[in-house]
């Protein structure tokens, strides 16, 4: 590479990383405001608040890098602008579309970067943090049914459980249905389940099976009830922390699993799983949105691309949530749903570029 490209290049990701440093841990300093004594009361060992915020730190830097990463365009393309280096690198005689080339090659390093985060780091950041609020947070607040559960686990069976613990592998009120065609033969229910590691096998609680006969039923109630169930612990966890706790290749095998059963939330699944890719992706489209706008020295300065900038990174936020939501609602193609607004920006882009090149 040339020097300017090592010049825009290294601004590129200086700039990025100093965004990522000023942000985590203002991130981390109000996650603790609002923590700090829900944690002191759990008596939480040091070592497991620390990885906690170590977790936090992964799982945060995730979720906000492409807004900052468009800032960090913005802010430092801006700076160009004002002091016009640009239209000094352009006077060289130097094409715009060459001058673009050191930003799609921060952009090509920031999406792999974030690739590899989405599909290994950050789920397993996910586990940690969900795991934490389980066993310390949670337990100090009323839960309500946000985490109950009700699914198809064959083409036969059919479970429900409510309160689900990830950490302790324990849920309430379970119960199992075995079907044949549209009759019911048994059904299993116990006040609470849990999983015995060591022993692979299931223990229930006040467990009653009742066998469903054309004359009388017959039924059976044990106090402790030992058995293995046709389902992995795992089954029992909430729709809304299972996916993003999984990585790429568990969760593409998860997704498999769940189409099989005909899962009524195989949607929200695939939405999480395509958005790991999109949003890495969406770095390139923020990239060139980000020096569109703040190549031409404006009159408003940095204030004014960077206001419109964050305009647009809300707009994309906000139209990306919309359409994921459509997704989970409907029969709105997930696939569709998360790529659409990358497309949609992307045009705008285009636009954007050319007006820019002008």
């Amino acid at each position: 590479m040339k020097i300017l490209d090592w010049y825009i290049l290294k601004r590129y990701l200086g700039t990025f990383a100093t965004m990522l440093l000023l942000f985590i841990p203002i991130g981390i300093i109000i996650d603790l405001a609002e923590k700090i004594d829900n944690i002191l009361d759990s008596e939480a060992p040091k070592e497991a608040v620390l990885q906690y915020y170590l977790d936090f730190i992964v799982y945060f830097a995730n979720l906000l890098f492409p807004l900052l990463l468009f800032l960090s365009v913005i802010w430092f393309t801006s700076k160009l602008a004002n002091k016009t280096e640009i239209v000094a690198m352009l006077s060289s005689g130097i094409s715009f579309w060459r001058f673009l080339r050191p930003y799609i090659i921060g952009a090509t390093i920031v999406c792999v970067a974030a690739l590899a985060v989405s599909l290994f780091l950050a789920p397993k950041a996910s586990k940690g943090f969900n795991e934490f609020k389980y066993a310390y947070l949670k337990r100090h607040k009323k839960v309500q049914n946000t985490n109950d559960v009700y699914r198809q686990i064959n083409d036969n069976e059919y479970i429900y459980a409510s309160n689900f613990d990830p950490v302790k592998k324990f849920a309430n009120n379970f119960t199992l249905e075995h079907f044949e065609g549209n009759k019911m033969l048994y059904k299993i229910s116990a006040n609470r389940i849990k999983y015995i590691e060591e022993d692979s096998l299931y223990r229930l609680s006040n467990f009653v099976k009742r066998t469903v006969k054309e004359n009388d039923d017959i039924l059976i109630t044990e106090r402790s009830y030992d058995t293995i169930l046709p389902f992995d612990i795992e089954t029992l966890t909430a729709v809304s922390y299972v996916a993003e706790t999984l990585n790429a290749f568990e969760l593409h095998e998860f997704i498999a699993q769940e189409e099989r059963k005909a899962s009524p939330d195989l949607n929200s699944y695939k939405v999480t799983a395509y958005k790991r890719w999109s949003i890495p992706v969406s770095a390139f489209i923020l990239t060139l949105i980000g020096v569109a706008v703040s190549a031409m020295k404006r009159r408003g300065g940095m204030g004014a691309n960077l206001a419109f900038g964050i305009g647009l990174a809300f707009g994309f936020i906000f139209i990306d949530k919309i359409f994921g939501t459509m997704a989970i609602q409907s029969d709105f193609d997930p696939l569709v749903a998360v790529w659409l607004p990358n497309v949609l920006f992307g045009l705008l882009a285009v636009y954007l570029l050319y007006n820019a090149k002008r």
